[in-house]
């Protein structure tokens, strides 16, 4: 019997060493089926599925976009030339980031870190962000009943290829942003009536009732 209790242990802990190794790949998607569990994801041109439910380290692109499903969880998201998109209940524990890419949350999904991007638009949806929120040439959504712990910056851009429109930011009904919201450009930056935020450099807030500006 003692004999049995090591080899028992041993061939339960198999399937999960197996379904938490790395997946790399140059050319192609990768791919994580629900339920399932995976350590780091790499590619270089293609995107990142995670199913719901699942479990991976990080996921990284170059090329592409990542996709986190339903409940699925990780631990940072970054891509170059790609969205990165958090579905209902997911939660990355660390970073979010991508240069040129949206980025979108849905209902009760959760970044325990920062979120960034250069270009893009970022889209909170009833969702979390432990740490701050900053981007550079892109609209920002707080949806109604976000939360930012962090703050949130809009960082000033250089060269003569950015678009002349100034990127507008909507703080909606019952959201909240701790902390100071620092812009470094001209924006456009609307306010919801119920919302709560820190102090604000840079911008003059312009305040609206209703779901919508």
């Amino acid at each position: 019997m003692r004999l049995l209790v090591p080899a028992l242990a041993l061939a339960l802990s198999l399937p999960l060493a197996v379904a938490a190794q790395d997946i790399e790949k140059v050319n192609g998607e990768i791919s994580v089926d629900a339920g399932q569990h995976a350590g780091d994801l790499h590619s270089v041109n293609g995107g990142i599925q995670v199913g719901a439910n699942a479990v991976v380290q990080g996921a990284s692109t170059v090329n592409g976009s990542i996709h986190l499903g339903d409940n699925a969880q990780a631990s940072s998201l970054h891509t170059v030339n790609g969205s990165l998109t958090l579905r209902t209940g997911s939660r990355v524990t660390g970073e979010v980031e991508s240069t040129n890419g949206d980025i979108s949350l849905d209902s009760r999904a959760e970044v325990g870190g920062n979120l960034a991007n250069v270009n893009g638009t970022i889209t909170l949806n009833h969702a979390h962000i432990g740490g701050g929120v900053a981007t550079s040439n892109g609209d920002v959504t707080i949806g109604e009943g976000s939360r930012i712990d962090g703050g949130l910056v809009v960082r000033e851009v250089h060269g003569r290829n950015w678009p002349n429109r100034d990127p507008e930011i909507i703080i909606g009904p019952h959201a909240v942003v701790n902390g100071t919201l620092e812009f470094r450009r001209d924006v456009v930056l609307e306010v919801s009536d119920s919302a709560q935020i820190g102090a604000v450099r840079g911008a003059t807030p312009k305040h609206f009732s209703g779901a919508t500006p």
